[in-house]
């Protein structure tokens, strides 16, 4: 953004909330403020709806025993927030600040607009690690996915290859046992899942359910006809070709946080966001809930309990006589 100081450039906005990010955790907060005349701003970068928006189906959200596309859901979650007022725009923010002076929040964002408010919910998500191989990216969501609770079943009866090495990876596998006795679990120097997770894999391993491939480097995941066929990698050195209808990708997940590095807002060791148990940051106002908060159970279910758990939060924080 220009420098602040500059009026005759920046455009001031005031509202009594700011939301970062216009995924299901924000807009379920929005349904939720603006139903009580609370004047709020939702701030999107990418894709409103965020990853629900770009999974192909979802199967465990709650009243939707067919299942719902995680478009469709998104577009109706976004429906009801603008239905009650939510206004959804598109902008990076790229600081949190409080201003003494007029004791608000300001946003900063990449637009020639500062936005000040009352109270901020941080609720921008997070995205999956990548492995950066060819197809990963031409593959993803057919064939290639990063959510076994979410996809899965899809697999039933398939072979399937795993990527990764760690809790997650090891968790992820074991899930999928439940639709496939034909799992290849790629990782690139050894497991270091938890003891537990170890015992459990073993168990998967003697069933036969599971294949472990250690060393194990993955190059590329090959398709044909608009579906993954195998994926090529790199065994002690030596390449190896393995079949399989699906890949599943477990390496990590980035938080949406890069541009808290100019605010105060403290994160974890992973750059997940700490809060209280009010969804509170360390920062008076700022709220945070869903994906990118530390904690989160990374389910669309979950993310939406919180949105509306934060917005009640935000409305107790602007009603507290105290803040005057």
């Amino acid at each position: 953004m220009a420098d602040a100081d500059n009026k005759e450039t920046i455009k001031i906005e005031k509202h009594d909330v700011i939301m970062i990010g216009a995924g299901p955790s924000a807009l379920a907060a929005a349904i939720y403020t603006t139903r009580e005349d609370i004047d709020t701003v939702l701030l999107e970068k990418g894709v409103v709806g965020g990853l629900a928006a770009i999974t192909d189906q979802v199967d465990n959200y709650p009243g939707f025993p067919e299942g719902v596309t995680g478009l469709h859901l998104a577009e109706q979650l976004e429906k009801q927030a603008e239905r009650f007022g939510a206004d959804i725009r598109y902008g990076e923010v790229t600081a949190i600040t409080t201003n003494t002076q007029d004791h608000t929040l300001h946003v900063e964002t990449t637009e020639d607009t500062l936005y000040k408010a009352k109270a901020v919910l941080i609720a921008t998500g997070s995205d999956y690690r990548k492995i950066g191989v060819p197809g990963e990216q031409e593959y993803y969501g057919r064939g290639v996915h990063y959510c076994a609770t979410c996809d899965g079943a899809f697999y039933r009866d398939k072979k399937l290859v795993v990527v990764g090495g760690g809790n997650s990876a090891v968790q992820e596998s074991l899930f999928l046992t439940r639709f496939s006795s034909d799992i290849q679990l790629l990782v690139r120097s050894t497991v270091k899942a938890s003891e537990v997770l170890q015992h459990e894999l073993a168990k998967a391993v003697e069933a036969g359910k599971i294949t472990i491939h250690l060393n194990t480097t993955t190059e590329e995941i090959v398709g044909e006809d608009k579906k993954v066929t195998h994926v090529r990698a790199q065994k002690d050195g030596k390449e190896i070709t393995i079949k399989t209808d699906g890949v599943f990708i477990f390496v990590g997940l980035i938080p949406n946080t890069q541009f808290l590095k100019n605010s105060d807002v403290l994160l974890d060791e992973t750059g997940f966001i700490l809060t209280d148990k009010n969804l509170q940051t360390n920062m008076p106002g700022v709220f945070s809930s869903g994906d990118v908060r530390s904690g989160a159970t990374m389910q669309i279910a979950s993310a939406v309990g919180e949105g509306a758990t934060a917005a009640l939060k935000v409305r107790e924080f602007l009603e507290d006589p105290s803040r005057a």
